[in-house]
């Protein structure tokens, strides 16, 4: 033995070493409990999709706003030539103020850049005419998209939008587009001071309805399409008792053809700190209807919300440039108003020899009813070249609105009616 050497004596070692057996049990193991096997599920059926995409179920309800039909259709339907008279859209008969016009000429070429976002410049001037301050002022393709802005930004579906039935239809359509509910109010018959029958807002109804679903009162003054309005004392005890939760719209678009004294001033109520939205536009009285722009003047916070809904230059350059202009055209204001008056004057002195009922009016524009169905008269005066505007879809089945036009316009209107009637 090589006592020197370790890992032999290593190796010796373990060969020497005894391998203990371990005996492994041959007791069986307790059998494992099996699974029950899972019922087999019927299979979940494919949902049946529809062949093509859906719009949204409370579209279903919406009829779509119909406008006056504008002169080209009338021509390329009925194959008419020459002159064809437009009474049916309440325009400014005497075209767009001559200093919108040269402004529209001067920049025509800048169309190609995009327009101020902000309309800053108009901003400011709308805020000097009124003497208000710019962050209470918003802009829109007319004013009538203030109105659909208005039910985006404070109307939740099964929220409410009150107004007057037989009063403008936008506001309906945009809480119908919301899914809220409209909730709509009987007119008020009543005589004036003059013993005419007027047809108008009942504001003591509207103020008995208010739910704390209201969200928004709108009112058209003058109401369109019957040119009745509001005066100044009945709707300053009105706004003095709507609840501070809800918004209430003030439609003024003829705004500039009323020359009464107890017309309201509805900016008071904006100072007065009261929830109002004024809507005001240039379609009318400015002539600038085809350039689509409009105003509203509000508290800084509802213009806020507003602003938030609407789409980036949702007003063109030109017509910025054209309302701004426009403001400063007094004598195409004077002038406009002076051939209205003139031209509501004539038509209700005719319109009486005719024994045709009518309302009076404070637009441009005369509500006319009929012993008939009223889409008789409109395609007959269409045939003689004059367009005018049926409203069924305001319950009014036998009325025309006509738009007051030059005192040619009116003449004529007034000898197609005479043959047609007779």
């Amino acid at each position: 033995m090589d006592k020197t050497n370790p890992k032999k004596r290593r190796g010796r070692r373990r060969k020497e070493e005894k391998v203990e057996v371990i005996e492994i049990s041959q007791k069986p193991l307790t059998p494992r409990l099996a699974h029950p096997k899972k019922p087999e599920l019927p299979e979940t059926p494919k949902p049946v999709m529809p062949p093509e995409p859906l719009p949204r179920y409370n579209l279903e309800r919406i009829m779509p706003y119909k406008p006056g039909k504008p002169i080209e259709a009338v021509a390329r339907e009925l194959k008419l030539t020459g002159r064809i008279i437009k009474l049916a859209s309440n325009e400014n008969p005497l075209g767009p103020s001559p200093r919108a016009l040269y402004a529209i000429k001067k920049f025509a070429h800048e169309v190609n850049l995009y327009p101020d976002d902000n309309g800053f410049y108009l901003k400011e001037k709308i805020a000097q005419k009124h003497d208000v301050p710019i962050d209470h002022i918003i802009i829109g393709n007319g004013s009538v998209e203030l109105i659909y802005f208005a039910c985006l930004a404070f109307l939740n579906p099964y929220d409410r939008l009150m107004r007057s039935a037989g009063s403008f239809l936008m506001p309906k359509i945009g809480a119908d587009i919301i899914g809220a509910t409209c909730q709509e109010i009987e007119l008020r018959d009543y005589y004036d001071d003059m013993g005419r029958e007027v047809r108008c807002h009942d504001l003591n109804k509207m103020l008995a309805a208010i739910t704390p679903q209201t969200k928004i009162i709108y009112l058209d003054n003058p109401i369109n399409p019957l040119g009745s309005c509001v005066w100044a004392k009945e709707l300053d005890e009105f706004i003095e008792q709507v609840p501070n939760y809800v918004l209430v719209i003030i439609d003024e678009a003829y705004y500039d053809y009323i020359t009464e004294k107890d017309y309201p001033d509805s900016l008071k109520y904006l100072q007065a700190g009261k929830n109002v939205l004024i809507l005001r536009t240039f379609s009318k009285i400015y002539g600038l209807a085809g350039l689509r722009i409009g105003y509203g003047i509000s508290k800084p916070e509802i213009i806020s919300a507003m602003s938030k809904v609407r789409t980036p230059f949702n007003v063109s350059r030109l017509a910025q440039i054209a309302a701004i202009a426009a403001l400063d055209d007094k004598n195409h204001i004077k002038r406009s108003r002076r051939l209205n008056e003139a031209g509501k004057k004539y038509l209700y002195r005719e319109l009486k020899k005719l024994n045709i009922f009518y309302f009076p009016t404070y637009a441009n524009f005369i509500f006319v009813n009929f012993p008939i169905d009223s889409k008789e008269i409109f395609e007959q005066l269409q045939q003689r070249k004059i367009i005018t505007r049926t409203i069924k879809e305001y319950g009014f089945p036998n009325a025309l609105r006509i738009s007051i036009g030059t005192m040619a316009e009116n003449r004529m209107l007034i000898k197609a009616l005479q043959e047609i009637l007779s």
